[in-house]
């Protein structure tokens, strides 16, 4: 059962990646980045590692942060 659930993650997985490189909107694509974040978070639980899930939930939102304030700059 575990594998069939992480298989599932990791296709959805790979399959927000490819949206978010060929993404042109940034805004969508940080959007779909932060979709993506949260399925690693979610693998990341579902192979028993909850302290580096916590981690990676502090770093990717950070970098969430860090995108939307560079977006909103470049786009005045």
């Amino acid at each position: 059962m575990l594998g069939t659930i992480l298989d599932v993650i990791f296709v959805a997985m790979a399959l927000l990646a490819l949206a978010v490189v060929e993404e042109k909107n940034l805004v969508s694509s940080v959007v779909k980045y932060s979709l993506l974040s949260l399925l690693f978070v979610l693998a990341l639980f579902e192979l028993n590692a909850p302290d580096v899930a916590l981690s990676a939930i502090v770093v990717g939102a950070v970098v969430i942060g860090v995108f939307i304030f560079t977006i909103e700059e470049v786009a005045e």
